[in-house]
């Protein structure tokens, strides 16, 4: 778990860099078109009949609430410092009871609502670090973290039926289809570099998904999931050595409550 929290802290880095040249629409793309090319081995072990679903809208829904996530995960980092943008994005588990619970019907306990409200606690810090104003970027990495959430509720609904080389296959085919036409648009800002690390994103993704999987194969969801947030401190580290950023003392604060507050939310 930790190899992939290095992974994803990886990907955000990547995104940063891409983000000079590329605007997130086409950062989205690039990602799709390798997490695609990347899940063509299931298809060809498992063939053409594999594909065969009963589950077409809830592959749909679950694509594009995982391109949208993308899409404002990626604009997080281009306009905040990168461990906020992760920070924010992590915020999925505060969503995830409310979203199951409207979807699912699946049952909250009070510990879950004490976790959810500490943890927006700790949001208000980070949408507000300089007591000057929310900001919009901000409000755009908190909706990754939502849009994120109702995307792994919609992995659950179809976890009953469909085997998650098959989800992970139609995400990838779904969200590269969705994000061409945007990408088209942009076309011409299109640099080469840029693209290569835009490339490294979406291997670097791909590995950290393997890695999670892997993860939570040989050991207990409660013992994984903390681990999860090594990706934040990742982040830090990283925007501290590449681009010199440091988050103020009350974005500090608060991500530590949403930290606390996910962790107490996935050991439930």
């Amino acid at each position: 778990m930790l190899a992939a929290a290095a992974a994803f802290a990886g990907l955000g880095a990547a995104v940063k860099v891409a983000a000079v040249h590329l605007s997130p629409e086409v950062i989205v793309f690039v990602r799709s078109v390798v997490g695609l090319a990347l899940s063509l081995p299931w298809l060809l072990r498992h063939g053409l009949g594999g594909l065969s679903t009963r589950r077409p809208w809830g592959h749909l829904a679950r694509g594009l609430f995982g391109v949208g996530a993308m899409y404002t995960f990626f604009y997080a980092i281009d306009h905040l410092t990168l461990a906020e943008a992760v920070l924010l994005s992590y915020t999925t588990p505060l969503f995830l009871p409310l979203f199951a619970w409207l979807w699912l019907r699946e049952p909250v306990g009070g510990r879950l609502v004490l976790a959810v409200v500490v943890g927006f606690v700790g949001v208000y810090g980070l949408l507000d670090p300089q007591g000057t104003g929310w900001r919009p970027a901000a409000w755009v990495g908190l909706a990754s973290g939502a849009l994120a959430a109702l995307a792994m509720v919609a992995v659950r609904a179809l976890s009953d039926s469909e085997p998650p080389w098959r989800v992970v296959f139609y995400f990838a085919l779904v969200s590269t289809v969705v994000s061409a036409p945007a990408a088209w648009w942009w076309q011409g800002q299109w640099a080469g570099s840029a693209v290569l690390w835009a490339v490294v994103a979406g291997v670097l993704a791909t590995a950290g998904q393997y890695g999670v999987t892997q993860a939570y194969r040989h050991a207990p969801a409660a013992v994984v999931a903390p681990f999860s947030y090594a990706t934040v401190l990742f982040a830090l580290m990283l925007g501290w050595l590449l681009w010199h950023e440091l988050p103020p003392v009350t974005a500090w604060v608060g991500g530590a409550l949403v930290v606390a507050a996910g962790i107490l939310a996935l050991r439930r």
